[in-house]
């Protein structure tokens, strides 16, 4: 088998406010655009997304791995976008923020770290 893209697909109340929440905060363009769909796409190598008021909802979260995370957590604060967990340092050393859309999705946005970049603390 060989996977040629891939696209996620979130069931959401209002597809059209979801789309208008990735494309304001998060990049993405709309590729189909038909009443209860939307098909949202990016150049770089994020997956796809797929908006569907017809689908079954459940709790999502969306996570991108990142660079640049505190600049983005600015930008984002600066346009006011629904941060929903703000910027913070895990203790495995991971950067990670949340926002949340119009619908409830969860998107979190994370800056992997490499191991040697954080000290390793002494349980005891």
């Amino acid at each position: 088998m060989n996977i040629t893209s891939s696209a996620m697909v979130i069931g959401v109340a209002d597809a059209a406010a979801s789309s208008r929440f990735f494309n304001a905060h998060l990049g993405f363009h709309e590729v189909i655009v038909r009443t209860g769909f939307v098909a949202l796409g990016r150049e770089d190598a994020a997956v796809d997304i797929y908006l569907m008021e017809d689908r079954p909802r459940a709790n999502v979260t969306v996570s991108f791995a990142v660079t640049g995370i505190a600049a983005e957590h600015a930008r984002l604060r600066r346009e006011g976008a629904n941060i929903t967990a703000p910027l913070r340092q895990e203790p495995w050393g991971e950067w990670v923020l949340q926002l949340t859309d119009p619908n409830g999705v969860v998107v979190q946005l994370v800056e992997w770290l490499p191991p040697a970049a954080f000290p390793v603390k002494d349980p005891r």
